[in-house]
């Protein structure tokens, strides 16, 4: 493992622990093993520790994605992080820095989107500007919802919510695809 990689996974560790504002590199060196210089080596200070670890995190998760079947799925995607790393998400959102968690997690949200919308679009002949729209919406009810988890302390099963939501909306976005398509006409 680097020198790098271990100072990453011990200031997530950390985290997972204790709030970020409690978090120094002296605690962050001596929990990896490494000197303080190897820390400013890598890294600026913990804000861009934190920013690397949270767009690093980001692109895995998008990689490892696979074809989004539904926006449930979509949502899941999006919310993996916040599951896998539940107290240093919590952390991060009662943070100084919880602007930059936000942005990374809307760019997931509309990458995953974007994914779920060219396959239920497909060859769907609907203006361009319909589409950006309709990816906007469910990109913000993904962040929304995940959001509302998030400050609401992950009290409850997101996943299970967020399928009975999409059960209570089922038809919506056919219908919002067909007027797409009716506009075009």
């Amino acid at each position: 493992m680097t020198a790098k990689t271990a100072i990453q996974n011990s200031f997530l560790r950390l985290l997972e622990e204790r709030p970020l504002r409690e978090i120094t590199v002296k605690d962050i060196v001596k929990d990896c093993g490494v000197n303080r210089n190897s820390f400013y080596y890598h890294f600026k200070d913990i804000p861009a520790l934190l920013e690397e670890i949270i767009t690093g995190q980001a692109e895995q998760i998008i990689a490892a994605q696979g074809q989004a079947l539904s926006l449930a799925d979509c949502l899941e995607t999006a919310a993996r992080f916040a599951l896998e790393h539940r107290q240093a998400v919590l952390h991060i959102n009662q943070s100084a820095h919880r602007d930059l968690f936000e942005l990374c997690l809307m760019d997931v949200c509309r990458r995953v989107v974007e994914d779920y919308a060219s396959a239920a679009i497909g060859n769907l002949s609907i203006r361009p500007e319909d589409r950006k729209i309709l990816i906007r919406f469910y990109q913000c009810e993904c962040f929304g919802q995940i959001m509302a988890w998030l400050n609401g302390g992950m009290r409850y099963d997101l996943a299970v919510q967020f399928r009975r939501l999409c059960y209570l909306g089922e038809g919506m976005t056919e219908r919002m695809l067909k007027r797409a398509m009716e506009a075009d006409t």
